[in-house]
């Protein structure tokens, strides 16, 4: 039997979307998997109709989440279940059998053949004047074929509109892509293969069912889970390049800084990929073609690109070039963190950003923050931090305690319920802090998670000074990720899940789920007026408290190791502190005269507050980034009141 191990690392990052690639499951692997999940789920320990409903609804939406293919006719007595109806699909669940979603899925291709001949009719046929694409926003089923149809026009005059300041052959080219994109999503559906087509049919009963649970229990193909650890570690092993679909292959669009292609000379950005290893990928899937790219360090990709060159006198022509590159280890450092400075009085403020919480074999969070840190304050003198935490959604839980220890002595961190009820806290340990200095969190409605833990946990223990949104995220649930450690490439054949465990707390004993973290000094940004956040969400847990625990006596630990330890710990904990109470007011005032007679800000403030703000983020309105730069001025403000 396969060892499945959970990962102690916990991820706590936001959900991860992926394409689907097919999982090797049966019937039977569906209950067997469904068991899992909700033995380890926080509340949901067995299925019942409610949860049979979700399943069915979700079911439709992973089919048509564009709302472009059913009519609500067709789909009406699947989302309408009655009693008896959501009683047959648990007894479906129990026998194996899932037929209402394998009718679900012929309806479906039916369907597609129907929107493939509306296409057709369309194509060549007048723009749909007046299109307004907040038209399009939170669809519901078109009623009838005849709004469907007109909904399509629309879409398609959309997407035309866009091109039409291209050039003939780059809007043909974008337009290829377009009908590539939908043709290469039917044709999952429209598979050949039976046995194929049941594990691709599996494979979304899974997906639905799983997230029924709550808003972040999630069911991943082989592929998927792959990507899904991509994202949490940013690290990857292949060529280190950034690919987009031509059509007619694959054209290098950047070569990442200190991976295989940017150390060994042969490829160029521009270069189109036509063939891997001898196998032609002109017209492949992209997620299939880097598949096939990617692979075990130190083994070399062969690659067979076109290339326009230019000559002397000015002609163009294009030639063939065998191209080999040894795979090696990719780091996104781009994705991970970085730093900038801005002068005041005698030295600087630092802002740094970090993107995700993150670890690998040679990196983490917390070490590449340590050492952004000291390198700072080596080359100037360091006034005060500002902690970027903005569209940060998360990551790995034992790199937010990590992050955290840099700024406090030592103390509890978080604290995680799990589904029994069992309490453990999470500490920071060694008493040593990398910054005590002035400290800043800023933060988003899209910060979530671990961001969350860091920024709330600052707080309470009076670090760091909360700047941003009116809050973060909400996200207060943690997830655990299995992994198959028996299996190819770390990754189960028959997919992996992630399930939610439970809740966490910071030291102060609150969660933030839905909630958020809540900001000391508001500095609006363009998702202060948008509906973002766990409240939001599907299904989401409702919040809960736990008692505070800044007088840790380690009564989660056993007698003997918490006596021992409570010794050496309890000396230099963390103590709570209003260092930066007392000038909150102070600041919030500060703050507010500056946005009032910032004209941009205002002309920001005022694109806000109308009834349908623009879909894109607000112009400049005089500056990059008018949060980040009142976050700086609210620092300076600080380091002078606390002078």
């Amino acid at each position: 039997m396969r060892k499945t191990i959970l990962l102690l690392l916990f991820v706590i990052g936001l959900p991860f979307i992926s394409e689907a690639r097919q999982a090797d499951i049966t019937p039977a692997t569906i209950r067997a998997k469904l068991r899992e999940i909700m033995h380890a789920h926080v509340h949901h320990k067995e299925l019942t109709e409610e949860l049979a409903i979700r399943s069915v609804k979700n079911y439709l939406e992973i089919l048509d989440p564009s709302k472009t293919y059913f009519i609500y006719p067709e789909v009406e007595h699947w989302i309408n279940l009655s009693k008896e109806n959501s009683q047959e699909v648990l007894a479906e669940f129990n026998g194996k059998e899932f037929t209402i979603f394998f009718d679900i899925h012929e309806k479906m291709v039916e369907a597609i053949e129907r929107r493939g001949r509306f296409e057709e009719e369309l194509r060549g046929q007048a723009l749909v004047e007046d299109v307004n694409p907040k038209d399009f926003r939170d669809l519901d089923w078109a009623r009838d074929e005849e709004e469907l149809k007109t909904r399509i026009a629309g879409i398609r005059s959309l997407q035309l509109e866009a091109l039409e300041e291209l050039d003939m052959e780059t809007k043909e080219l974008s337009l290829q892509r377009i009908d590539k994109r939908r043709q290469g999503f039917e044709e999952e559906f429209l598979e050949k293969d039976m046995l194929e087509r049941q594990r691709f049919i599996l494979a979304n009963i899974l997906k639905a069912t799983a997230s029924a649970l709550d808003s972040h229990t999630a069911y991943f193909t082989p592929s998927e889970a792959q990507q899904f650890m991509i994202h949490v570690q940013q690290r990857l092993f292949g060529i280190g390049v950034q690919l987009r679909d031509d059509i007619s292959g694959f054209s290098v669009v950047k070569i990442i800084e200190g991976g295989p292609s940017f150390e060994q000379s042969g490829l160029l950005v521009k270069d189109r990929i036509i063939a891997v290893d001898g196998v032609p990928v002109v017209g492949m899937d992209i997620v299939d073609a880097v598949e096939l790219i990617r692979g075990e360090a130190g083994i070399p990709v062969k690659l067979k690109v076109l290339r326009d060159v230019t000559a002397e006198d000015g002609t163009k022509t294009t030639e063939t070039v065998d191209v080999k590159i040894v795979r090696g280890e990719v780091v996104l450092k781009e994705s991970r963190i970085e730093s900038e400075v801005e002068p005041y009085g005698d030295g600087v403020i630092a802002r740094i950003h970090l993107f995700s919480f993150y670890q690998d074999p040679h990196n983490s969070s917390a070490s590449d923050l340590a050492q952004e840190i000291r390198s700072i304050r080596e080359k100037h003198k360091l006034k005060g931090i500002i902690l970027d935490l903005r569209f940060n959604s998360g990551g790995m839980l034992p790199q937010a305690v990590a992050v955290t220890g840099l700024f406090i002595s030592k103390g509890i961190v978080v604290s995680i319920k799990d589904d029994t009820g069992r309490i453990q806290h999470l500490r920071d340990t060694d008493g040593e802090t990398e910054w005590d200095g002035p400290l800043i969190v800023l933060l988003n409605r899209a910060s979530a998670s671990a961001s969350e833990i860091v920024a709330q946990t600052l707080q309470d223990y009076g670090r760091a000074l909360i700047v941003g949104d009116d809050t973060s995220f909400g996200k207060g649930t943690y997830q655990t990720f299995t992994l198959n450690s028996q299996a190819v490439n770390g990754v189960n054949p028959q997919g992996e899940y992630k399930v939610t465990r439970g809740r966490y707390y910071t030291v102060s004993g609150r969660s933030p789920q839905l909630t958020g973290v809540i900001s000391d000094v508001v500095v609006p940004s363009y998702l202060s007026a948008v509906d973002i956040g766990e409240r939001f969400a599907k299904f989401p847990l409702e919040n809960d408290e736990i008692a505070p625990n800044f007088d840790d006596k380690l009564e989660d630990l056993s007698i003997f190791h918490g006596r021992e330890f409570l010794k050496l710990y309890r000396f230099g904990l963390q103590q709570p502190t209003n260092r930066y109470t007392q000038y909150i007011e102070r600041l919030k005032e500060n703050s507010l005269l500056r946005v009032e007679k910032n004209t941009n800000y205002q002309t920001f403030l005022k694109e806000l507050t109308k009834e349908e703000p623009d879909e894109e983020e607000p112009a400049d309105f005089g500056t990059n980034d008018l949060q980040l730069q009142e976050a700086y001025n609210i620092m300076k403000d600080l380091v002078l009141l606390l002078s």
